[in-house]
């Protein structure tokens, strides 16, 4: 089963990669590693989710744009590869949560994206991880992810 075939079957539609903000790319590919740069948590309807967990955003609700934001790092990869069969293994991922100073849930809110990835990639999906904690994060989203993924030659 390739991998657009295994979205399909688990429902999964990601959404379209948004432009960047700044000055850099939504991800390098150097060497037989993707490097993906930092996206956020791109909503059905094209929104971005905002606000800060433990505060505004209850953790169920961050979780879920943990994994949005999962299926953004997907289309990225999707964009710059072509296909995300291309893609050996999720390497790395890098999560941070705008948390309230008292929010200690970090993990949880990141597995929402580690899982993501073991469905669409099974063992391949399963990866070293930071799950941190920010005062702040651009536009206020709740979350933003990086990746590292091994890209088969």
């Amino acid at each position: 089963m390739t991998i657009a075939e295994r979205l399909n079957t688990l429902g999964i539609t990601l959404p379209n990669l948004p432009s960047p903000k700044g000055s850099y790319v939504p991800g390098v590919l150097h060497n037989g590693t993707l490097y993906l740069s930092g996206q956020g948590p791109v909503l059905e309807d094209g929104s971005l989710a905002k606000g800060i967990v433990g505060k505004d955003v209850s953790l169920a609700d961050a979780n879920f744009h943990a994994r949005r934001t999962g299926m953004v790092l997907l289309a990225a990869a999707q964009h710059i590869l072509g296909s995300l069969d291309r893609v050996e293994r999720v390497l790395n991922v890098l999560g941070m949560v705008n948390a309230a100073p008292d929010f200690l849930e970090h993990p949880k809110v990141i597995n929402g994206c580690s899982e993501l990835f073991i469905e669409v990639f099974g063992e391949a999906g399963r990866h070293a991880r930071a799950a941190v904690g920010m005062g702040t994060l651009p536009e206020n989203i709740s979350v933003e992810i990086t990746a590292i993924f091994a890209i088969k030659p």
